[in-house]
């Protein structure tokens, strides 16, 4: 029996054991949006209010259940609305298929109404994309998107679907795709003359680093890089998308890396004799200036998209490879070793950056509330166990920095693009992924604003999801850049903002505002004991800048504490 290019969708998805999706309706895709009606009991869809909701949102739900997932918007503006987070997700490897509808095949190329030709739009920030005319297409196409946006390093792929195509009849047949193309980036075998090389590298170094970075939590590599980092007696150190793939509670755990990482991880790179990077890319917030970068050291890199591999650092032992398996093929060749000295020069400066920068951030006698005392009291309560989404701005530095984050997986954010807006939709993605556990959505004052329509899905969906508003009046993170380095001219940074708390009454969510310290805790309590969705507000100090950090175009070691 024939069935329509729209019911070939839905039943693809649900041969790729999809559950939910985000999307959009309109005019190109609603033959789609017809077959989802009849299938509404086994795939849940949820109607964000922003098709950028529907991207980031799919892009939290992926990053926590570690599953694909997929958005759904029309043609025209519908399309051109998920080109944000399509990009945000190819420089974070988030696993998407992304479906637009599009006009009818007859009217390709005419300028019809809410035609673009999205393919062209996208191809610099999709690992594959591909248009379907005719319905008998649909299976094979989202197949194989499926398989390259999990395969190798992930990332986001668009189908984009012409109206008649799904109006179209086929004979439907599904099966997986398993090839793999130039884009896939397969995991590679092993080299063990390489593997011995790195061992003897990490065997006899005195002082010997490791970087953590996404593709860890991305390859589960997590129990791997415990027992390395034990064997060996290394200090590790993690990027802002590495956070929570080694526990911050651990001896060996040093800090953040990156322009606004801790002083210890960032000053001691260029002291390191060897550095084992895992799952990281070297960009430019965690190198710094490249040409003063670990001049002096053996660079070792597990990364499983080979163009990654000496594309900024140069390095001495390349792991094409999934960094589980690398690391695995490298543990027993790892000599049990310790290193006390190389350890206490990361304590002496953590007890430095502790008495200019941590101390007075988190326990301030006076002035107004700090974002750190919140992120500190924050963490201390939810025993670091929630899933932290972070928008980007001073706030997403502040969270990283001092949330104790002691269960896996549990830091999601924007990291490659720094996508203000992301963290709403995306603490609702990150919530359906894991009902079962708390999901605290920290938001600046300005990134709420961005998405704050996807309230209406908190509430609709009646998604017990937890927002703090750090309301500091400003764009923080360019404001502090204005006053360090364009002579305090605060060009468009303050902001004129609205009642948050009568918004969220607006949309039947619980609000609260809290302007004194007085009432800090005992809001946060709230807060975190309340069974549904609820929305605090701290008013924090307004010309608060977030240190240490590295100036733009400074070298690791030139980070400043103040």
């Amino acid at each position: 029996m024939k069935i329509t290019g729209s019911k070939a969708i839905v039943l693809s998805l649900l041969q790729e054991e999809v559950d939910l999706i985000f999307g959009y309706p309109g005019g190109a895709i609603m033959p789609t949006y017809d077959a989802l009606y009849d299938a509404k009991d086994r795939l849940r869809h949820v109607l964000v209010r922003h098709e950028q909701g529907a991207v980031h949102a799919a892009e939290g739900y992926a990053r926590v259940s570690g599953k694909v997932g997929v958005c759904l918007a029309t043609s025209g503006p519908g399309a051109t609305n998920l080109v944000t987070g399509i990009a945000d997700a190819m420089l974070d490897s988030v696993p998407l298929v992304c479906i637009t509808g599009q006009v009818t095949s007859s009217f390709l190329g005419t300028d019809a109404f809410q035609e673009i030709d999205i393919l062209s739009i996208t191809a610099a920030i999709t690992k594959w994309s591909c248009q379907v005319t005719s319905a008998e297409e649909i299976p094979s196409s989202i197949a194989r998107a499926f398989h390259i946006a999990k395969s190798g390093r992930p990332g986001p792929v668009l189908i984009d679907i012409t109206k008649d195509a799904q109006f179209g009849l086929l004979e439907f047949f599904y099966s997986p795709c398993k090839e793999q193309g130039m884009q896939v980036f397969p995991s590679m075998k092993v080299n063990s003359s390489l593997v011995k090389e790195a061992a003897e590298l990490i065997n006899r170094a005195s002082k010997p680093y490791l970087l953590v970075g996404h593709g860890v939590l991305i390859a589960g590599a997590e129990k791997e890089l415990l027992n390395l980092a034990e064997k060996a007696g290394i200090p590790v150190a993690c990027t802002l998308l590495g956070l929570s793939a080694f526990p911050t509670s651990h001896p060996l755990y040093m800090g953040m890396l990156g322009m606004h990482g801790n002083y210890g991880p960032n000053v001691l790179t260029n002291e390191a004799d060897v550095i084992v990077a895992v799952g990281m890319r070297f960009d430019d917030r965690v190198t710094g200036c490249l040409k003063n970068y670990a001049k002096q050291a053996k660079i070792i890199h597990i990364e499983i998209d080979d163009a990654e591999i000496n594309k900024n650092v140069k390095v001495t032992v390349p792991f094409l490879a999934d960094a589980k398996q690398a690391l695995q093929e490298l543990l027993p060749y790892i000599k049990p070793k310790n290193h006390p000295l190389w350890l206490e020069k990361f304590k002496q400066c953590a007890e430095l950056e502790f008495k200019e920068v941590v101390e007075k951030e988190i326990h301030p006698s006076e002035g107004h509330i700090k974002m750190a005392e919140v992120i500190h009291s924050l963490s201390a309560k939810d025993d670091g166990k929630a899933i932290i989404v972070s928008d980007v701005g001073q706030h997403q530095m502040v969270t990283a920095r001092y949330h104790a984050f002691a269960q896996t997986n549990s830091h999601i954010t924007s990291g490659g693009l720094g996508t203000m807006g992301f963290a709403l939709p995306a603490a609702i993605g990150a919530k359906l992924a894991a009902m079962n556990r708390q999901v605290i959505a920290v938001i600046g004052d300005g990134g709420f604003q961005m998405n704050i329509q996807e309230l209406g899905v908190i509430s609709q969906e009646h998604l017990p999801v937890k927002i703090v508003i750090l309301n500091n009046q400003y764009l923080g993170m360019v404001r502090q850049w204005q006053e360090l380095f364009f002579e305090s001219r605060y060009s468009c940074t303050e902001m004129h903002n609205p009642d948050f708390v009568k918004i969220d009454e607006g949309y039947g969510i619980r609000a609260r505002k809290v302007v004194d310290r007085l009432h800090l805790n005992e809001a946060l309590d709230e807060m975190l004991e309340a069974k549904e969705a609820y929305l605090l507000e701290i008013v924090v100090e307004k010309q608060h800048k977030v240190f240490p950090m590295i100036p733009s175009g400074a070298s690791v070691s030139e980070v400043r504490l103040k």
